[in-house]
């Protein structure tokens, strides 16, 4: 993608697509003295963007699509000794309005702790808290590496976040990254997930 700001705005799209849909997030905010970051597809189209009006590693952060409305709302837990995040949707009412849809908590590996071998923070992610069968993730994320990676339980990649690499083989800078959505993934969920891997990075 040659340009980092889009022509367009996005119009309404499906959530989910049939087949792998690959964005570019760059980690900064499109409004001035704001941290945060906006997200194009591969058309070069405004989809998704993250403002931070207030300060950077906010405990709360929202989610929102091309037009400014709030699709999900990130909050970090106050008492998590070792890390923990709650997603909010959008829109929720009756008794699950306060339910988080998904939930991502740090998983502590003895042998990575004491000899930091591999140097890879794992994350244990619950999808579908609101509902009676939720699913289980893992995103793992390299140390210094603006990367990460997002699996079901079966092994299966369900998303993946990595630098941008240009057609020529060209590096870009640590604030752009190409996410990649498997099929039949729900693009604002893994986006928030995404979100929670920028915190975790100071990013946002």
């Amino acid at each position: 993608m040659a340009k980092v700001y889009p022509q367009t705005v996005s119009s309404s799209r499906s959530p989910i697509s049939s087949k792998q849909e690959v964005f570019i997030l760059w980690m900064k905010s499109l409004i001035p003295c704001s941290k945060g970051c906006t997200v194009f597809d591969s058309d070069g189209r405004l989809v998704y963007r993250v403002d931070n009006y207030h300060i950077k590693c906010s405990r709360q952060v929202d989610i929102m699509d091309a037009k400014g409305k709030v699709l999900f709302t990130v909050k970090a837990k106050k008492l998590s000794i070792l890390g923990s995040w709650e997603g909010y949707r959008s829109g929720n009412t009756g008794k699950n309005k306060e339910k988080p849809e998904f939930r991502v908590t740090k998983v502590v590996n003895i042998r990575k702790v004491l000899g930091f071998l591999g140097k890879v923070y794992s994350f244990k992610v619950v999808v579908g808290l609101d509902k009676n069968q939720p699913c289980e993730y893992v995103m793992e994320t390299q140390i210094c590496k603006s990367s990460c990676r997002i699996v079901d339980s079966f092994g299966k990649l369900v998303a993946e976040v990595k630098r941008k690499i240009t057609s020529s083989g060209v590096v870009l800078g640590k604030d752009v990254l190409t996410m990649v959505v498997e099929p039949y993934e729900e693009q604002c969920l893994i986006m928030g997930l995404v979100v929670v891997f920028g915190l975790i990075h100071r990013k946002l």
